[in-house]
């Protein structure tokens, strides 16, 4: 474990572990990977995965980054547990690099052990596959690895470290270069190699931006302000919560990545963060991502400035993402009520006051937008029948003041729909595309790790597999679809979790 000074990346190896047995794949992201069900069900997957064996060709690497954590720069960080053993270019002629999180030791370990625990694995193999089917940028997951080890963690710092199953998960992605590449060399003076690794992104991972020059730096910035502005906006659509939105967090390719102490939000509350290590300042709490994102973009901005002439294109930079943000958001607000198109009053008149009434009583953002959809639009619908689509939306009773509010509100929102003119069939549709029936909600997590501790993996399987259709009915997964009992409420895993993993 050192510094690393004049370099990107280091030569490392994975290191071996016991007794390696697959937990789960992901059989789409192994189908593109050219990858058959025998090949994933075979013992060299096994100890490919777990970094026991490399096939021909792999040179496994891990690389060096800084960032700004919490709002501070923290220096070199890099990849101190997560190894990527290469790049594969499949039968699309796409490339994909293949990583391996906790797979051991780095350079960049800072005397920890560079290993990951089973319950961080299962929630960044899940939630990596069901942000994709949800239509939100992301890194991908290829496979779930027990090591057959145990690994000491403290899960809430406080002095109660407990040994738990050690996990690897192969995560994949285009790139995994993130914005904290950029702000190390920057920060050491080092211009050369700052200036090496723009030119060799901007060819790599944006080729048809075209020829690598300085020139073209801030037309690759803006690219990336506006990308990233268009994934938080998802994020704000479907209710999640990073957690962690350090700039060593955050990807190139606008791909959300890094899965620590994430959650969704079910009570609505735009204060709400799941990270016990951000409760005090909620710096990234549900409300606060977007601004986070544009200020991470601005240290991007500053890092790479030293390589621009033209100064005055960072404020425009600026804007773009402002611009991008605000429009994207509006679309969003647009396909989540179901109109036909977003008019500048739609603000003052749903969406403000919407933000109110939600929180008035707890309300569950999900079941509450979805059920939306089947609230009758008919000038002469009654209270009750305006009302009980979304009773089952909320965790207390609802009070009287509420009721008239919200019926209130209803009212203004049904008018406005009906100035669409057009079938209802038509507003369903677009609301339930933008709508998700299902989630991967915190407790439907943390019961699968608590099963998979326990040597019960089927409760994955399940997941995986309702969470790559989540805007269809599933009659079957009810369930799924359910609020959060009360029962997890306060539960470690399901309402706090840390950085720990």
């Amino acid at each position: 474990m050192r510094q690393v000074h004049g370099a990107c990346w280091s030569s490392v190896n994975p290191t071996p572990v016991d007794q390696p047995s697959v937990v789960a794949y992901s059989a789409e992201m192994a189908k593109r990977l050219g990858l058959s069900k025998n090949d994933c069900q075979s013992p060299q997957f096994a100890e490919v995965f777990a970094g026991n064996s490399m096939l021909d060709g792999m040179v496994p690497f891990a690389t060096c980054y800084g960032g700004h954590q919490f709002g501070g720069w923290a220096g070199q960080l890099g990849d101190g547990r997560a190894i990527s053993l290469g790049e594969v270019v499949n039968a699309d002629g796409e490339r994909w690099e293949l990583q391996l999180k906790g797979a051991g030791p780095t350079p960049y370990s800072r005397h920890a052990d560079g290993r990951a625990v089973l319950r961080s694995s299962i929630r960044e193999f899940l939630c990596s596959e069901a942000m994709h089917h949800l239509g939100v940028p992301t890194t991908r997951a290829l496979s779930l690895v027990l090591t057959g080890e145990r690994v000491l963690r403290d899960m809430f710092y406080d002095g109660r470290a407990e040994y738990e199953p050690g996990a690897i998960v192969c995560r994949v992605a285009p790139t995994f270069i993130r914005f904290g590449h950029f702000e190390l060399p920057a920060s050491r003076g080092d211009l050369a190699l700052l200036e090496q690794l723009v030119m060799f992104t901007v060819s790599r991972d944006f080729p048809h931006l075209g020829e690598p020059t300085r020139t073209l730096i801030p037309q690759w910035l803006m690219e990336i302000a506006e990308n990233t502005a268009k994934m938080i906006v998802d994020w704000m659509r479907v209710g999640f919560v990073h957690g962690v939105m350090n700039t060593d967090n955050m990807s190139i390719a606008s791909m959300t990545i890094d899965y620590g102490p994430y959650g969704w939000l079910e009570g609505f509350d735009p204060q709400w963060t799941p990270n016990t290590t951000d409760a005090a300042g909620r710096r990234y709490a549900y409300g606060a991502q977007p601004q986070i994102g544009l200020w991470n973009v601005g240290r991007l901005m500053g890092a790479v400035s030293g390589l621009i002439d033209d100064r005055d294109s960072l404020q425009i930079i600026v804007d773009k993402y402002i611009t991008t943000f605000q429009t994207e958001h509006n679309n969003m607000w647009a396909n989540k009520l179901g109109l036909r198109q977003w008019n500048a009053e739609d603000q003052e008149h749903l969406i403000d006051p919407l933000m109110k009434i939600l929180q008035m009583t707890e309300t569950d953002m999900t079941i509450f937008y979805r059920r939306l959809a089947q609230v009758p639009c008919d000038q002469n619908a009654t209270p009750s029948e305006l009302l009980s689509p979304l009773a089952g939306a909320y965790y207390t009773a609802q009070k009287q003041e509420h009721e008239v509010v919200t019926l209130k509100w209803l009212r203004r929102y049904t008018a406005r729909v009906r100035t669409d003119d057009r079938d209802k069939s038509q507003r369903h549709a677009q609301m339930n595309s933008a709508n998700p029936k299902y989630v991967l909600r915190n407790y439907l997590a943390q019961n699968a790790i608590a099963a998979a501790e326990s040597g019960d993996t089927t409760e994955i399987d399940t997941l995986l597999a309702l969470l790559a259709h989540p805007y269809d009915e599933q009659p079957k997964h009810e369930d799924y679809a359910a609020k959060r009992p009360e029962w997890a409420r306060d539960k470690p895993g399901c309402s706090t979790l840390s950085c720990s993993s």
